[in-house]
């Protein structure tokens, strides 16, 4: 099913997950990256039915929305893409100190819920934050095989889950439902895991995960 998927913050995330979602099919507008001329390429290079716009356009007529912006960025994008009663918002916004270096919500709270009061009309699932961005377009590419990576995802809404859960299918990760938003408190600090695992350990960033039941 076709939707119309606004991003939110056009960088690594955002830029592959928007590429990847109008390859898929889906009406994709990229907004909010350090320059026009880098949405405009965005649009290109991702073929389909991709444009460039602002954070408002993103967000008018969207059936979901990707927040994906560093924590400090948070209120200006809200500000910029204006009434969001009622969207679907994805988000994989880490709350990230300004030198990236530790969460600064965690434990009896998290950013996914953080945002859920800042948006109180809007339907916020978390997903998409557990993977680096450097493995995205391989499991696309490989998303015909049969077992795919998993890609854990949480929210209270289950309209707006199911929409999430879609566009996890869409990228090519097998969606494992967490349950409601407060699990995000355990999500984002697995994510720094994943991070280190990454960045850290040995063969390179293109780190995926998967749950198995035996």
């Amino acid at each position: 099913m076709s939707m119309r998927v606004g991003i939110l913050g056009s960088g690594l995330m955002g830029g592959k997950l928007g590429t990847i979602w109008a390859r898929a099919g889906h009406e994709v507008v990229f907004s909010y990256a350090r320059s026009e001329e880098k949405l405009k390429k965005l649009a290109r290079d991702a073929k389909g039915k991709a444009r460039a716009g602002t954070p408002r356009e993103a967000a008018q007529e969207a059936d979901a929305l990707l927040l994906a912006v560093h924590w400090l960025r948070i209120d200006d994008v809200l500000k910029q893409a204006g009434d969001l009663s009622g969207k679907v918002i994805v988000t994989c916004s880490l709350p990230m100190s300004a030198d990236d270096t530790d969460l600064v919500i965690a434990h009896t709270s998290s950013g996914a819920e953080e945002l859920a009061k800042k948006v109180p009309k809007a339907r916020v699932v978390s997903a998409f934050g557990t993977v680096p961005s450097e493995v995205l377009f391989g499991v696309f590419e490989a998303r015909r095989k049969a077992k795919r990576p998993s890609l854990v995802y949480c929210g209270d809404d289950k309209k707006a889950k199911g929409v999430a859960a879609e566009l996890i299918r869409d990228t090519g990760f097998d969606p494992v439902d967490a349950g409601p938003l407060r699990i995000a408190r355990y999500t984002e600090p697995f994510t720094l895991l994943i991070a280190r695992l990454a960045y850290e350990g040995k063969g390179g960033p293109e780190l995926a995960y998967r749950f198995e039941r035996f």
